[in-house]
């Protein structure tokens, strides 16, 4: 069993409401040059949810299930830093008051934070309601493989992925891998400890030959050649793994959003094992 820094790892409350849809421009220019009008980010979104396809919606950036986000600014950049995948969410105002679901993601550029809720909780919901946070995984480390950094997970959570140890090696199950030239929206961020960064999606022979057109939501992934030690760059041999937070986009040098969980700029020392079924959803009994 991994050996981990669990009970030295802080839980803090972080608290935001529910956020609505914004707009401005109507229009979403694709890579082909065509003007969309479409659904994007915020919201409650009651018809895609965790474990559906990332692809195929008549939407841009898609965050499934309930979109919150802090109206501070400050406050929010440490609701979206705290916020790890996993971690407990409980509404705390409406309808809703007193249910409970969990963080999939974090969401770039708008700085959003999805939560995962029942159907029958989300119906209850509406846009301002309070969610409170029990925020935990920022500080977790690897006992015995200080060169893996890990972030932006629950330690419970991470230790239900079943991840297995092959000497100097963790081996990680991930349902698909995506190479470095695939990666955009979010390339040259200052830190991966919030956020995501974009499976490009314009070239589609590419994107079905390595499988990732099959990708669903809380999927965990595989980036080759990808460190996200102090941001996001390309190093060879280096590997990321992360979890589809958003859906596919029609913009160029965006597609599905990727939040890193684990990094390391080794060669040799993060293994992926091919699971289909490795998705959050599964380890967290959805």
């Amino acid at each position: 069993m991994l050996k981990t820094n669990q009970t030295k790892v802080v839980i803090q409350s972080v608290q935001g409401s529910i956020q609505h849809p914004l707009s401005g421009y109507p229009y979403r220019i694709s890579h082909e040059g065509i003007p969309y009008v479409l659904p994007a980010t915020g919201g409650i979104t009651y018809n895609v949810k965790l474990g559906d396809p990332a692809f195929g919606w008549a939407g841009d950036h898609i965050e499934p299930g309930v979109t919150m986000r802090n109206s501070n600014d400050k406050e929010n950049a440490a609701l979206h830093l705290l916020s790890c995948i996993g971690n407990e969410a409980r509404v705390i105002s409406g309808d809703a008051k007193g249910a409970k679901g969990f963080v999939t993601g974090g969401h770039g550029g708008v700085e959003h934070v999805l939560v995962y809720f029942k159907q029958a909780d989300m119906e209850m919901m509406s846009v301002g309601d309070k969610i409170l946070i029990k925020a935990c995984g920022q500080g977790l480390e690897l006992s015995d493989h200080s060169e893996v950094k890990v972030m932006n997970i629950d330690p419970d959570l991470l230790l239900k992925i079943g991840i297995t140890e092959q000497g100097s090696k963790i081996r990680v199950p991930v349902a698909a891998t995506a190479p470095a030239h695939l990666m955009g929206s979010g390339i040259g961020a200052p830190s991966a400890y919030k956020g995501d960064y974009d499976i490009m999606t314009g070239d589609k022979e590419e994107v079905k030959k390595y499988g990732l057109d099959q990708l669903k939501f809380g999927d965990l992934v595989l980036l080759q050649d990808c460190d996200n030690s102090f941001g996001r760059g390309f190093l060879k041999g280096a590997v990321s793994i992360g979890v589809v937070v958003h859906s596919d986009c029609v913009k160029m040098g965006h597609g599905p959003g990727i939040t890193t969980i684990m990094t390391c700029k080794k060669a040799g020392v993060i293994d992926g094992v091919n699971d289909e079924n490795a998705n959050i959803a599964k380890y967290l009994n959805i």
